[in-house]
């Protein structure tokens, strides 16, 4: 028996149920098993071609070495501009600071703000790693629930009402995940306007999913309120939008105030982002965007097929799916908890998902869906889960 002793910390770290779920999909698949994948959270289309070249030929051009820690200049101000140009928000290139991932910049906010006695909240169902992370620093997680007959929306004064002297900071998802919801822009303007009398309240806002948007919705970036500039962190990134998952990249936009503390964290922690992934995001960024939109309007094609082959299915009813490429639908009428439909639907189905409780006690009840898959396995998946279901 081992005599090391972990901290206790360690025991409050949680993980991302989607990776547990694909590592059993993986094995029931080398098993022999026909299995359909449509649990993990990532587009199923390759990286555009100019973008790849651009990481190759930043390598054949011998950028091996180090980075500023906040990213390349170049870079951070492409980034300014591409906000200006899709969002009519002006950011300080140097208030940008380029990360390995969507993550880093989730864990760098937590840890700036949290610690024993404050409060964080959070969406809820929500990413997994958002309360994770809460507890690990030691502060306590405070759901903001998230309601099905809300669209997966809130309503600002709920959000309000939640906020006590020792609430530090506020995460917000939208576009969302896991529940495709978008918060309304009238609700929105509600919460900034509020939170003018809760001046000690930093605000993280992932908007990682923000290109993608159905139905003729619009995104509205917090950074757009002018009264929140000062404690407004918005995070973004590659990965979603230009099919970048494995390249590791993302960056956030920071209040003047907290850039020196963020980029220590970086040093702290991973020095710089790898020179050719920033070049290859700088590719995104400034060339071509035909492939990224045919990405999201394919995205769209599918969302419309599988909302309503869950709404087909019986005892299931889904709501529609706004943003991102989930879909979150309800099936507490079929008996079932979520894990148990989870299990079901692979182990006798074939049909990888992710149960809603893997995003917080919020999501008993509910089953996460991602579709990006094709059309022709979305539906096999649809008539093996209904004949699981009669």
């Amino acid at each position: 028996m081992s005599a090391l002793k972990f901290a206790s910390s360690l025991d409050r770290l949680g993980t991302e149920s989607a990776f547990v779920v694909l590592a059993r999909a993986q094995a029931l698949a080398a098993a022999g098993k026909e299995i359909i994948n449509l649990g993990i959270g990532q587009p199923d289309f390759r990286t555009p071609d100019h973008i790849v070249q651009a990481g190759i030929q930043a390598l054949e051009e011998g950028y091996h070495g180090y980075t500023p820690a906040n990213g390349l200049p170049a870079l951070r101000e492409a980034v300014a501009e591409d906000l200006y140009a899709r969002n009519d928000v002006t950011v300080n290139p140097n208030n940008v600071v380029i990360v390995p991932g969507g993550k880093p910049t989730m864990f760098f906010a937590v840890l700036m703000f949290g610690e024993p006695g404050v409060e964080i909240m959070y969406p809820n169902p929500g990413f997994p790693i958002y309360e994770s992370v809460i507890r690990y620093s030691g502060a306590t997680p405070v759901p903001i629930p998230l309601k099905e007959e809300a669209g997966f929306s809130f309503a600002a004064e709920d959000v309000l009402a939640k906020i006590a002297p020792d609430t530090r900071l506020i995460i917000m998802n939208s576009p969302s995940n896991p529940t495709g919801g978008v918060v309304d822009e009238a609700e929105l303007d509600k919460l900034a306007k509020g939170l003018e009398d809760h001046p000690q309240v930093a605000i993280l806002s992932d908007e990682i999913y923000s290109h993608m948007l159905y139905g003729g919705r619009t995104h509205k970036s917090l950074l757009s309120y002018a009264n929140l500039k000062d404690r407004v962190i918005m995070l973004n990134g590659w990965s979603k939008t230009y099919a970048m998952t494995g390249w590791r990249i993302g960056y956030a936009v920071w209040p003047e105030s907290m850039v020196e503390h963020v980029t220590r964290l970086c040093v702290n922690d991973h020095s710089c982002v790898n020179a050719s992934t920033q070049f290859a995001a700088l590719a995104a960024l400034k060339g071509p965007q035909d492939e990224a939109r045919e990405m999201i309007n394919a995205f769209d094609k599918r969302r419309q097929i599988i909302v309503a082959a869950l709404n087909d299915l019986p005892n299931v009813r889904c709501a529609d799916a706004a943003g991102a490429f989930y879909a979150f639908p309800n099936v507490s009428e079929t008996g079932l908890s979520a894990e148990e439909a989870q299990d079901l639907f692979l182990e006798k189905g074939g049909v990888a998902t992710i149960a809603g409780t893997s995003f917080g006690i919020n999501g008993e009840g509910f089953i996460r869906f991602s579709y990006a898959n094709s059309e022709d396995n979305i539906l096999k998946a649809m008539e093996r889960i209904r004949s699981l279901l009669s």
